[in-house]
C-alpha cells in the first residue's frame, strides 16, 4: 500500500463535540459503529481508562489501519468487519454506553486513488465500502441498470437536475460499446453534461458520484432501520450520536430521531396514530452541531458535516 494510504495521522470530524454529547469519560461500553480510521474510537478511549469500545468497519484496509491505530488499548478496544447495518448481531446482548456512526467515505477512502470513490483519480468505478465479489461495482451496477433506474439513482440520491440527461448519455455510452467504468469517464461525461456557473463552488460530478456511491452501498436503505437498533440495544441514559455529510441522510437521522421522541408522523385527519412514533428518546441536539470555522479550515471536508444526538429516557 503506498505510503500515503498506510499513513495513520487523522483527526475525525467533530471530534470534541462528539465526545462531550456521548459522554465518553463516564466510561462504560461504546461502539464506533462505523470505525474508519479508529479517530473517534481513540477519542473515546483515551477519555476514561473504564471504557471499552466496539470498532464496526465494513473496509477490511480501513479495520487493518485502526487496528494498528489503537493497539495500545488492547483488550479495550474489540473488532467487528461487518457493516453497521449488523449492530445488533456483532454486540449481542451487551448494552452500550453509546453508539457513534460517522456516516459517509473516509478521508482514507477519498484519498485512496484505486477504490474509485473520487474523481480526483483516474481508477477503476468501484465504490464499494465492503469489497465482497457478490456486492456490485458502480460499473457494474451502470452496466445493467435501465436509463430510468440510472436517472432515478442519480436524482433521487444526489439530487441533480440534470439526472435524465447524465442517464441518456451513460446508457448511449454503453450501447455504442463504450461503457462507463472509470472514475474519469463519469466524470467527463458529467462535466458535458451539467451546466455550471463561475460561482459554483463544487465539482459538476461531486452529485453524480455521491448518489452512486449510496446506491452502490445501500446507505440511506439501512440507516434507519441502524437508528432503531441502536435505540434499542442502549442501556438507560445512553446516547446515539450520528454525523452525516449531506441534506439526504440528515432528513433521515433528523425524523427518525423525531419519531423515537414521541412525534407522530401520521396525517392529522387519521383518529389514530399508526406510525409507531412512541416517546423513547431525549433530542440532545435541537440543531445539528457544525465544525468550527477553525475545524472547517484545517479539514475542509467537514464543512458538510452535520451532528445529531439522542439520550435513551428508559428501557
Amino acid at each position: 500500500m503506498p505510503e500515503k494510504e498506510a499513513e495513520i495521522v487523522h483527526r475525525s470530524v467533530l471530534l470534541d463535540e462528539s465526545l462531550r454529547l456521548l459522554d465518553a469519560d463516564g466510561g462504560g461500553l461504546f461502539v464506533d459503529a462505523t470505525l474508519g480510521m479508529g479517530g473517534h474510537s481513540e477519542g473515546i478511549l483515551d477519555a476514561s481508562g473504564d471504557t471499552s469500545v466496539i470498532g464496526i468497519d465494513q473496509d477490511t484496509e480501513a479495520l487493518e489501519l485502526a487496528k494498528d491505530r489503537l493497539a495500545r488499548f488492547g483488550s479495550r478496544i474489540r473488532f467487528a468487519h461487518a457493516n453497521f447495518a449488523d449492530i445488533r448481531s456483532v454486540v449481542g446482548e451487551e448494552r452500550p454506553a453509546g453508539i457513534i456512526a460517522d456516516l459517509g467515505v473516509s478521508s482514507f477512502q477519498l484519498d485512496s486513488g484505486s477504490r474509485g470513490f473520487s474523481f480526483r483519480f483516474d481508477a477503476p468505478l468501484d465504490m464499494r465500502m465492503d469489497q465482497d465479489p457478490d456486492i456490485a461495482t458502480a460499473a457494474e451496477l451502470l452496466a445493467t441498470s435501465s436509463e430510468k433506474e440510472i436517472a432515478d439513482i442519480i436524482y433521487q440520491y444526489g439530487e441533480e437536475r440534470a439526472s435524465r440527461k447524465i442517464a441518456r448519455w451513460i446508457v448511449e455510452k454503453r450501447e455504442n460499446g463504450q461503457p462507463i467504468e472509470t472514475t474519469v469517464q463519469l466524470a467527463d461525461l458529467v462535466r458535458r453534461a451539467v451546466r455550471t456557473s463561475p460561482k459554483d463552488k463544487i465539482h459538476p460530478a461531486t452529485r453524480t458520484f455521491q448518489a452512486l456511491r449510496i446506491a452502490v452501498n445501500n446507505e440511506l436503505g439501512i440507516l434507519e432501520e441502524f437508528i432503531s437498533d441502536s435505540v434499542d440495544m442502549l442501556k438507560t441514559n445512553g446516547v446515539l450520536a450520528i454525523i452525516t455529510f449531506h441534506s439526504l441522510e440528515d432528513r433521515v437521522v433528523k425524523q427518525a430521531f423525531q419519531k423515537h421522541a414521541g412525534k407522530c408522523s401520521c396525517p392529522p385527519r387519521i383518529p389514530q396514530c399508526v406510525c409507531g412514533a412512541a416517546k423513547r428518546v431525549e433530542i440532545l441536539t435541537k440543531k445539528p452541531v457544525m465544525a468550527t470555522e477553525a475545524e472547517q479550515f484545517e479539514n475542509p471536508r467537514s464543512r458538510s458535516a452535520k451532528l445529531r444526538a439522542c439520550r435513551k429516557l428508559g428501557q
